[in-house]
């Protein structure tokens, strides 16, 4: 009787759904959280020059479908709040039900980003106190397209049937959600008290160029190289060579049985076509970002490619400079000493407008590139948007370096963000710093806060000329930060005052 109670249960759905009119993208459903004081764009498909209609909250809006049967309106702007039943009507009506409108953040990146609450800190507790009916979540199937997707690719297993819903966080659902984004969300959450949506976008192992579209590829002489290049990309690890190998044995497979080639999962623009595309322009307040490992080995590189991810992002997006929040890379031990360029490339990435960045050089994993302590990288993007986008008076980032000045065989940094001044974490001297003459062999350096400044020497180096902080993968005790009242708050990000060339730079 079960079974066939189920049966008779799908069937009506299949038959109800295979008469209407109305047709939503997959980001439109039961449970969803609509962006608050903005116009929101909704879309989709019904018949050609059919009239449609959408209503929520008192807000109404209609438009007539173009000759491909494509219809695009806008609602609002609209206060936060709910729930609401938000109903779509042309020839037929589509209802969703348990609507919310509040903040909407994606949630983008690699592994770091995708790593699930159930792996972070402290899991069992977290999922256990996990009762937040108003934080929704959406995480968006991972799929490779060789051309932008219209929706979101179809979920054929009934074990993730978490994929492209809008889910209420509860226990039982946020285990399988991005930590980070969990935890930033929540953050925001118990600040504002207006309900958050966080859209999960995001696949492990994968480069900047994956998630970028091809135009901007295509249309920057630098980029451009890329696009031929990329195969080469799969020799920096030795398990992406292993990966790489599998997916050329699939191409000759395909061409041998005349199938369509498959995609490699790093290959360019693929991931932007396959699941960013499907939900561009959904109504977002911005973007929280970690990534950047995967393209360490090309950090030069990395500093053209990712200002202009974001800015085709945005210009995609259609909503503005939304803000671009992102984590630069945490430390961890290995070799090459690749990550200071990639962190330098990050850095360099907030002269791009409206941007911030988390940084998280103090709580990495030497011996795992995936740390657990989500917790606080979720709240550092946080105080990110607390700051930058709601405007509330706190201090958001750590110091950053600004210029240095030489005096009598000591180099003194001067930085931004110093908050209520500098301090040394942990009553210890100040770590982390070495030195360097005009032969460019840096060696230990002394260092010391004197007033608003940080102070740099070695007596192996008369003539200093470069200085450089925490530049290592895994650097070890580097504990300059900044106040907030008399107790250490953020940490600064790691720098150099030199500009010499690295061993990432010609990689491309």
């Amino acid at each position: 009787m079960k079974k066939l109670l189920f049966f008779l249960i799908t069937l009506s759905f299949v038959i109800g759904n295979s008469f209407a009119n109305i047709r939503l993208p997959g980001i439109f459903g039961d449970n969803m959280v609509l962006q608050c004081r903005m116009k929101v764009p909704v879309w989709g498909w019904a018949d050609p020059g059919e009239r449609v209609v959408a209503r929520i909250g008192g807000h109404v809006a209609e438009t007539v479908t173009n000759t491909g049967g494509k219809w695009e309106l806008y609602l609002g702007p609209l206060d936060s709040g709910g729930p609401f039943d938000f109903t779509i009507a042309g020839k037929d009506s589509v209802v969703i039900k348990n609507v919310l409108v509040g903040e909407v953040w994606v949630c983008s990146g690699q592994s770091n980003m995708e790593m699930e609450v159930q792996r972070s800190l402290n899991a069992q507790q977290e999922i256990e106190t996990a009762d937040y009916p108003d934080i929704r979540f959406f995480q968006v199937k991972r799929a490779k397209a060789a051309h932008p997707l219209e929706d979101v690719s179809p979920v054929g297993s009934s074990k993730a049937n978490w994929l492209n819903k809008w889910q209420v966080c509860s226990p039982s659902t946020v285990g399988h959600f991005t930590a980070v984004g969990y935890f930033f969300g929540r953050n925001l959450y118990e600040k504002l008290g207006v309900p958050v949506g966080l859209i999960s976008a995001s696949w492990g192992g994968t480069t900047a160029e994956a998630w970028t579209p091809l135009d901007t590829l295509e249309n920057n002489p630098e980029l451009s190289l890329i696009m031929n290049n990329w195969p080469d990309y799969n020799n920096d690890e030795e398990w992406l060579r292993s990966k790489y190998e599998k997916y050329v044995e699939s191409v000759e497979k395909a061409k041998k049985e005349g199938n369509i080639l498959p995609l490699y999962f790093n290959q360019p623009t693929v991931l932007y076509n396959g699941i960013i595309a499907p939900i561009t322009p959904f109504g977002i307040r911005g973007v929280t970002w970690y990534q950047g490992e995967s393209n360490a080995y090309r950090a030069y590189q990395y500093r053209s490619l990712f200002p202009a991810m974001i800015g085709q992002w945005r210009k995609n997006w259609g909503q503005g400079n939304f803000p671009f929040l992102f984590v630069q890379l945490a430390n961890y031990h290995f070799e090459p000493q690749v990550f200071p360029e990639l962190r330098e490339a990050q850095a360099m990435a907030l002269s791009v407008p409206n941007t911030a960045m988390a940084v998280a050089i103090d709580i990495g994993d030497s011996a795992d590139i995936h740390p657990k302590n989500k917790q606080e990288v979720g709240r550092r993007l946080s105080l990110a948007a607390r700051k930058l986008v709601y405007g509330e008076e706190l201090i958001y980032s750590g110091p950053v370096y600004k210029s240095m000045h030489i005096e009598n065989g000591k180099c003194y940094l001067s930085f931004n963000h110093t908050g209520d001044g500098l301090v040394a974490k942990g009553h210890v001297p100040l770590k982390g710093f070495v030195i360097a003459g005009p032969d460019k062999v840096f060696v230990e350096a002394q260092a010391k806060i004197e007033g608003g400044r940080v102070v740099v020497w070695s007596g192996k180096t008369s003539r200093p000329v470069a200085v450089r902080y925490a530049w290592a993968n895994h650097p070890g005790g580097c504990n300059l930060y900044n106040k907030s009242g008399e107790l250490p708050n953020l940490p600064a990000s790691p720098f150099r005052t030199d500009d010499w060339k690295g061993i990432t730079f010609g990689r491309e």
